[in-house]
């Protein structure tokens, strides 16, 4: 059961638009950090930020939150603007958290301490809060006994105890084991349901953004390249940077021609044809596909990588199936609808 704060917060929600950025740009020493992004966020919606190291999606967050002044633009958080430090005494927005990735806890004083400082809820509704976070268990100890994980769940629980309605996560799993990553996972996902917030999260991971995201927004060099839902993003990028951020791909010039026409019959006047790697069928025995040779094969655990060999092209194949060697023959097929042409 949610606790009333969170209950009353739950009431005001709609899927009406939640988040409205419009036309934001950022000058930081003269150059554009931001350049002219636009997007929305629905109530409960979860949203995924990707991009390389310095794309702009920190200070992207940070300007949502209230903590940088655009140049330009404007951010709506339920149908009011977001004043930037510039224009008030205290940055932020009381219903925007932002967890970043320097995030501090006073040292040596007792979990329990830090997160008293903050709380104004009732014994029960904190209780359910820490279960939910899963960091019951480590209120008595002190803030330099926690390993990274521990500690950054105890700083999410101290910025939940304001009771936000959206919640900004600065690369949440960076620097984390799989065991607190998993457990991290677990937490995001329950208080999206469970607390009824909506979530934007920057991650470089695409096992962290594809399974997990409702839309996912790519940026490159302070402009947003692509927003979709994963399943576009991964299947039809804009291009090579987009495709590399979630995943091997192969690119295969279509002048190939007549070559190619066997992958399906797949024909197209663009310049490229980009097939990841899990879309191929591959067999042992001619059917009807492109013949190749396999020069390389890796186990990753759940699957097999394969290096194949085709006439003038090098190309990855991707299977579940323990059957191929260096030097074997095979035969490669793909529908017309896991191509996708650049």
């Amino acid at each position: 059961m949610l606790p009333e704060i969170w209950r009353s917060k739950k009431s005001l929600l709609s899927f009406m638009s939640l988040l409205k950025v419009s036309r934001i740009s950022v000058l930081e020493e003269n150059n554009l950090i931001l350049k002219n992004i636009s997007f929305s966020q629905k109530a409960l919606q979860k949203i995924a930020i990707s991009g390389e190291t310095g794309s702009g999606k920190s200070t992207l967050l940070q300007l949502i939150a209230g903590l940088v002044q655009p140049e330009s633009g404007e951010v709506l958080f339920r149908g009011k603007r977001v004043s930037g430090p510039a224009e008030t005494l205290v940055p932020g927005h009381s219903d925007i958290a932002y967890l970043s990735q320097q995030f501090e806890l006073p040292p040596f004083l007792r979990v329990e301490q830090v997160l008293n400082y903050a709380n104004t809820w009732s014994g029960s509704e904190a209780e359910t809060l820490f279960r939910l976070c899963r960091i019951e268990h480590l209120l008595a100890r002190r803030t330099n006994q926690l390993s990274g994980g521990e500690r950054q769940r105890i700083a999410l629980a101290k910025l939940l105890l304001g009771a936000p309605q959206l919640l900004l996560l600065d690369e949440p799993f960076s620097n984390l084991d799989m065991a607190h990553k998993t457990i991290l996972k677990t937490v995001i996902r329950d208080i999206g349901e469970k607390l009824a917030i909506s979530l934007i999260l920057i991650s470089h991971d695409p096992q962290d953004t594809l399974s997990w995201a409702d839309q996912v927004l790519v940026m490159k060099e302070g402009q947003l390249l692509q927003q979709g839902t994963p399943e576009q993003i991964y299947r039809q990028p804009v291009n090579t940077y987009v495709a590399a951020l979630f995943g091997n791909y192969n690119l295969m010039p279509a002048s190939q021609g007549a070559a190619f026409e066997s992958l399906g019959g797949i024909k197209s006047a663009k310049e490229f044809l980009l097939i990841r790697p899990e879309r191929f069928k591959i067999t042992a025995t001619d059917n009807g596909g492109l013949p190749g040779q396999v020069r390389k094969v890796i186990f990753f655990g759940s699957y097999y990588e394969l290096q194949v060999q085709l006439v003038d092209i090098n190309i990855t194949v991707q299977t579940g199936m323990n059957q191929f060697s260096p030097g074997d023959w095979v035969y490669l097929s793909v529908q017309p609808d896991d191509v996708w042409y650049l």
